[in-house]
C-alpha cells in the first residue's frame, strides 16, 4: 500500500499558518488558534502549533522513503508528546531503524548560553531549582552535532521558530520531517512497519481506522491537552472547565473499558497508545502538580485494569520504569514553585502491573 502524505488544515478547510483548530493528517493536533494571544493574556493554556509536517511516504516521488537508520529522533522522557512517540518506536520493535537522544527533564535557566526555557543536551546532569545537581542515565549528548540545544538543531535544518520536541529529523538530507507527534506516530505505525521487530503490532489497522481517529481526537482535546489547559492555565474559569471536562472523560473511558479489554477491542492500537502517556503521569504527577485531584486512577478499575494490560506488553518497560517516572517528576515539579521533586506516591510505577492494586 502507498502511503501518501495529507497536508495539515484548519476545521475551516485552509492551511494549518492561518489557524483556527488544525488537523493534520492524524486528526486534531493542537488548539484551535482563534484569538491566541488575547486568550493566552487572559490566563489560558493554548498549545502552539508544530510547523514541520513533512511525511515518510512510498510515493516514488517522495522526499522522504521509509529506510532503515536513516531516521533520528530527539525527544525528552517526561513530555507526554515525546512519550506517545517512544511508546510506539519501543512496542513496534523500531529501535534497530530509528536511533535517538534524550534530552534533559529540564529546560534552561536565565544565566544559560542561549537564555532560558530551552530544551537541552546534559549527559553529565545539571543543577536543579531544588540546588541538587541530577543526572539521569538515559540522557545523552547530541550524537549527530554535538550541540546543547534542541532550537540549535532546528537552525541547522532552517527552521528559525521552533523549539519543541519531538523531532523526527533526516540524518540524510539533514532536515526536520516532522515535530508534531501526533504524525509521527502514525507514520512509525505505517510507513516505517515494515522495519519493525513486532511486525504484528498493527497500531492503525484499515478497518478500525474511523474509530481510532475518533478516539484520538476526543482524548486529546479532553485528556491529553485538556490536562495542560487544566494545569497550566492561570484562569479559575479556564481551569475548572478542564478539571470538569478531564473526569466526564475519565468517567467515560472506564465505562469503554469495562466492554473491551483495549479502546478499539482485544487489541492494542493507537488509541491506546496515545491515552497512555496521561494515565501514567495522572497520579505520581498530575493529580498534584496540574491540581487534577477528584480521583486517582486507581479508582477508576477499568481503567486501571487497562494500564496492567497496556504496561504488561512486550516493549513496553523501557517507556513506563522507575527511571522513565523519575524524568517526569524532575520535569513537571523541578521547574515550578519551590523545584522540590516529590519522593512518592509509594509504589508508583510497579503498581500499574497489578490489576487490582488499591493503596487502601
Amino acid at each position: 500500500m502507498t502511503t501518501s502524505a495529507p497536508t495539515a488544515t484548519t476545521t475551516s478547510g485552509t492551511t494549518a499558518s492561518s489557524t483556527p483548530a488544525v488537523v493534520g493528517a492524524a486528526g486534531v493536533t493542537t488548539d484551535d488558534q482563534t484569538n491566541a494571544a488575547a486568550r493566552r493574556a487572559k490566563g489560558e493554556f493554548v498549545r502552539g502549533v508544530s510547523s514541520a509536517r513533512h511525511w515518510i511516504s512510498t510515493d516514488p516521488d517522495a522526499k522522504y522513503a521509509p529506510a532503515s537508520g536513516r531516521y533520528h529522533l530527539y525527544v525528552a522522557y517526561n513530555c507526554p508528546w515525546c512519550h506517545r512517540v517512544l511508546l510506539a518506536r519501543s512496542m513496534m520493535g523500531l529501535e534497530d531503524a530509528i536511533t535517538v537522544d534524550v534530552l534533559y527533564p529540564n529546560r534552561s535557566n536565565e544565566d544559560e548560553q542561549m537564555g532560558p526555557n530551552l530544551w537541552k543536551f546534559a549527559p553529565d546532569g545539571a543543577q536543579g531549582q531544588n540546588s541538587r545537581y541530577n543526572k539521569f542515565p538515559e540522557c545523552t549528548a547530541d550524537s549527530l552535532f554535538g550541540k546543547s540545544y534542541v532550537n540549535e538543531i532546528y537552525e541547522l535544518a532552517g527552521i528559525a521558530d521552533q523549539k519543541s520536541v519531538p523531532i523526527l529529523f533526516d540524518k540524510e538530507t539533514k532536515t526536520v520531517v516532522n515535530n508534531e507527534s501526533a504524525e509521527i506516530v502514525r507514520m512509525f505505525g505505517t510507513s516505517m512497519k515494515q522495519f519493525a521487530n513486532r511486525p504484528q503490532v498493527d497500531l492503525y489497522p484499515a478497518d478500525l481506522a474511523a474509530k481510532i481517529d475518533s478516539l484520538n481526537d476526543w482524548i486529546y482535546k479532553d485528556v491529553a491537552n485538556g490536562s495542560y489547559k487544566a494545569g497550566f492555565s492561570s484562569n479559575q474559569d479556564v481551569y475548572e472547565k478542564a478539571y470538569e471536562t478531564y473526569f466526564a472523560a475519565l468517567d467515560r473511558l472506564n465505562d469503554k473499558l469495562s466492554k473491551s479489554k483495549f479502546l478499539t477491542g482485544d487489541s492494542v492500537t493507537e488509541a491506546d497508545l496515545r491515552l497512555f502517556p496521561t494515565m501514567y503521569r495522572h497520579d505520581p504527577v498530575y493529580y498534584n502538580r496540574f491540581k487534577l485531584n477528584y480521583k486517582h486512577l486507581w479508582q477508576y478499575p477499568h481503567l486501571w485494569r487497562w494500564m496492567s494490560d497496556m504496561v504488561s506488553l512486550d516493549g513496553m518497560d523501557p517507556v513506563s520504569n522507575a527511571g522513565y517516572l523519575a524524568h517526569c517528576k524532575q520535569g513537571y515539579f523541578g521547574r515550578t514553585g519551590n523545584g522540590t521533586i516529590p519522593l512518592g506516591p509509594a509504589g508508583y510505577p510497579e503498581c500499574y502491573k497489578d490489576p487490582k492494586w488499591s493503596p487502601l
